[in-house]
């Protein structure tokens, strides 16, 4: 009983295992689901047309992200494609790969070195702020913030 309850307080960390062998969630695994149909007909859509699975893309994504069902502007389109939100990289799961291997082969032992250091916080050690930091700028530049936590 007393391994179990060891075994509960570990912790785990397993996101932030950066090894080959580590589980990390799927940003796609969470999707809603309609419940299967079979149509009266099984003709292709016509081209441009809807299809029974997804009758409007446009008005589901909105819903999703907060918004309402059917409640876009005319001029959606044209922003979205002005911002180039529509000109992702294809191969961007590709190119995380790339990019992880390199950093993985840097650091060698695949991201560990030598130390008990965990790699997670070494791989965005560089994207990471200063709270405090921040807040001292933001108050310097006269933007009201709430306090601090203490430091550690």
């Amino acid at each position: 009983m007393l391994a179990f309850g060891l075994a509960a307080c570990s912790g785990g960390g397993a996101l932030h295992r950066l090894g080959s062998g580590a589980r990390v969630p799927d940003d796609f695994s969470v999707l809603p689901m309609r419940p299967l149909v079979i149509p009266d007909t099984l003709a292709l859509p016509a081209p441009g047309g809807t299809n029974l699975a997804d009758p409007d893309p446009v008005g589901a994504a909105m819903a999703l992200l907060g918004g309402r069902d059917g409640a876009g502007v005319a001029g959606d389109a044209a922003l979205l494609a002005q911002l180039g939100t529509w000109r992702t990289d294809p191969d961007i799961r590709a190119t995380v790969a790339q990019e992880d291997a390199a950093f993985r082969s840097r650091t060698g032992r695949g991201g560990r070195g030598l130390s008990a250091r965990d790699p997670y916080y070494a791989a965005y050690a560089r994207q990471s702020l200063d709270p405090w930091a921040e807040i001292a700028r933001f108050r310097a530049a006269g933007v009201a913030t709430p306090t601090a936590p203490p430091r550690r």
